[in-house]
């Protein structure tokens, strides 16, 4: 390829150097996505086997990836090289179906505070991600096992905090007594 060539589709090494890493994200997705299973899967169980199958690609070209990443040196720059990944995880995160509804709420504010809410749990995640990625790359266990242990522990942790039920019954509660207290004055 001549440099022209290349200057077409990139406009630095960074950009290709990115587009190694989204390879192996929509690899991952295209794998789990194929199991014959996984339409079935919760939400959880669909992100711990993309967890699980993105750090298997990542440890398959652990040595790339850390050259890409330039192994334990400062986050920053290499924040620019994961920025491409940041658009299919999240196109990835939207077809989970995590982002329901707190409560049902028909006015004005409620689809801003729902928005926010769900672009809350977007960064939150992307968050997680990044931080796994790091854990991934100082991991020194054989077969880099902790690194599954992190996801496991991390991920359970996670959507045990994104568990609504409880919180939807407490503010249903409350909706009820505040318009029975307001009903009956």
């Amino acid at each position: 390829m001549s440099e022209t060539d290349f200057y077409k589709y990139y406009s630095g090494f960074e950009q290709l150097e990115g587009d190694f890493l989204v390879y192996f994200m929509q690899e991952s997705i295209r794998l789990i996505s194929s199991e014959e299973s996984y339409s079935q899967y919760s939400p959880k169980d669909r992100m711990l086997s993309f967890y699980f199958t993105f750090f298997e690609q990542l440890t398959l070209n652990r040595s790339l990836v850390l050259y890409l990443l330039d192994g334990k040196k400062s986050a920053l720059p290499n924040l620019k090289k994961l920025w491409p990944l940041r658009k299919v995880y999240q196109h990835f995160m939207s077809g989970l179906g995590i982002t329901e509804p707190l409560m049902e709420i028909n006015n004005e504010n409620s689809e801003k505070i729902e928005k926010f809410r769900n672009k809350g749990i977007e960064e939150v995640f992307w968050g997680h991600l990044l931080a796994t990625l790091k854990f991934w790359m100082e991991d020194t266990s054989s077969s880099f096992e902790k690194t599954d242990i992190f996801i496991e522990k991390s991920l359970d942790t996670s959507f045990a905090l994104l568990e609504v039920q409880p919180l939807k019954k407490i503010l249903d509660l409350g909706k009820f007594l505040f318009k029975e207290k307001f009903k009956t004055n």
